[in-house]
């Protein structure tokens, strides 16, 4: 697995993540419990990571749908 973004933004890894299940990538969000742990203050973030053959495609979906927000 490649991380493809990391961010602090709820609404955006939920949009990351469904953008890309729509398109057939399998997400895993890393460091999810971890940030529960740490009392979600925001000091560690949340990772998006994909299968490595999945990257390329992955950046390209999510630079187009950021690029026509």
């Amino acid at each position: 697995m490649k991380e493809l973004l990391r961010s602090n933004d709820p609404v955006r890894l939920s949009w990351a993540e469904a953008l890309l299940a729509a398109a057939g990538i399998e997400t895993v969000i890393a460091d999810r419990h971890t940030s529960v742990v740490e009392g979600s203050i925001g000091a560690i973030q949340r990772r998006i990571l994909v299968a490595e053959k999945d990257l390329v495609r992955a950046r390209a979906l999510i630079a187009e749908a950021e690029g026509s927000m």
